[in-house]
């Protein structure tokens, strides 16, 4: 078993792979626009966590495919949930969830190029972490996160 087919399995249990747990792409499946701007009581939406997920992974992608880390002060995690006002509507929520799918496609084709070398490579300017414990804990992220949405689901349905 290698760094990359590890990688390749957590993304893909992440996505699309009925694992461990429900993915976040059976999860999002039947949802519609409207449930995905509900709010529970702490002013979550499933949309807004959905938002989150695309640009860490968006990011990352970039940064792994650059094949470096340069720290970006200007990011405020808090704006990663930001929503689109106008953009709060059944193709609002279709686009974000193909651009959602390209992401972790995007992410399983690069996995499946890149030479394993480039996964032990450190990054000095992250706390020395290598590549593939970076791509790991963003899987941890993302089932974090998916954790969340599944909740939000769940408390939707019910009401």
């Amino acid at each position: 078993m290698t760094y990359k087919s590890i990688l390749i399995d957590q993304l893909t249990a992440c996505y699309n792979d009925k694992s461990w747990f429900i993915p976040l792409a059976d999860i999002l499946d039947d949802l519609t626009a409207t449930e995905a701007v509900t709010e529970n009581d702490n002013k979550q939406t499933i949309w807004s966590i959905v938002n989150h997920l695309i640009y860490w992974n968006e990011t990352w992608l970039e940064r792994f495919k650059a094949g470096e880390f340069i720290l970006n002060n200007a990011i405020n995690n808090d704006e990663t949930f930001s929503l689109t006002q106008d953009q709060l509507n059944d193709l609002g929520w279709k686009e974000t969830l193909n651009r959602l799918e390209n992401v972790f496609s995007n992410w399983r084709v690069i996995l499946e190029e890149t030479d394993e070398s480039k996964l032990t490579k450190q990054l000095p300017e992250y706390f020395n972490a290598p590549w593939w414990g970076v791509v790991s804990n963003l899987s941890i992220h993302n089932a974090y996160h998916i954790g969340q949405i599944m909740l939000l689901k769940k408390q939707i349905r019910v009401k």
